[in-house]
């Protein structure tokens, strides 16, 4: 069966019970196919950033990164969140490998100069993520990758995901800290077409890091020819349930 490409941020990386559960679904999904886990960390490299000095900014709900924040933004990310989420998946059982999006190639990257050091991550080279999923591994990868020149570079996480989940033709599942796509009035949507898609985001009713979050569903779609999900993670369960084939937040249609 193929992967499921799960990605996880949010508020999720400081509730160290709801990961938990939530790796324990992962590893029981795991017993029938194979799991590749990508995370973000927005919280901690604001906390980090603050602790040396630095502000925050973003534009159009993503992060801008110049590059001398990079080495507090990778230590982070590639350090601190990827370090926890790999000691939490020990513990689950889900025999986990932390990575960066460079390792083995994965992904080669564009540099989206307006963001500072943030780069466009496009999937490039599958034989190490191969690899892993054939002997049993989980990989866990942070949104850090390198760029042409040697550069680190920041990247989106849903981005990152999404460049992950189409270089292991995957089923891709973005995790938020909201039930998944919601309308005007606040409640979710549980199908969304392109075209729908497009109405809500002109509408700017899908704005900011869910915009990114939609990007990223909707440039896997179209690549895999196969529907994403977007949905929360506070019911474990849900993804569960998702494998089964049962409705779970919103399913973005190809």
């Amino acid at each position: 069966m193929k992967p499921v490409v799960l990605k996880m941020g949010g508020r999720l990386l400081q509730d160290r019970a709801a990961l938990d559960a939530l790796l324990a679904v992962c590893a029981n999904i795991k017993q029938q196919r194979p799991v590749v886990l990508v995370h973000g960390g927005g919280d901690q490299v604001d906390q980090w950033l603050a602790k040396f000095g630095f502000s925050t900014e973003k534009i159009d709900g993503q992060r801008v990164s110049p590059a001398e924040q990079m080495p507090v933004i990778t230590g982070a990310l590639d350090g601190a969140v990827n370090a926890e989420m790999v000691s939490r998946a020990i513990l689950a059982g889900l025999n986990p490998v932390g990575l960066n999006l460079s390792a083995g190639n994965s992904c080669q990257f564009s540099v989206n100069t307006k963001l500072g050091a943030v780069g466009i991550a496009k999937p490039a080279e599958p034989t190490l993520l191969n690899l892993l999923l054939q002997q049993g591994f989980t990989p866990v990868f942070s949104s850090i990758g390198i760029g042409a020149e040697g550069q680190l570079l920041n990247v989106n996480a849903d981005l990152a995901a999404a460049a992950i989940c189409q270089l292991v033709k995957g089923q891709l599942v973005l995790l938020t800290d909201v039930p998944g796509i919601l309308d005007a009035q606040m409640q979710l949507i549980p199908t969304l077409s392109t075209t729908q898609a497009a109405e809500l985001v002109t509408q700017g009713v899908i704005k900011g890091g869910m915009k990114v979050k939609l990007d990223a569903a909707l440039e896997t779609a179209a690549a895999l020819k196969s529907n994403i999900v977007v949905a929360g993670w506070q019911h474990p369960e849900d993804l569960q349930n998702l494998m089964q084939d049962k409705p779970v937040g919103t399913c973005i249609m190809y």
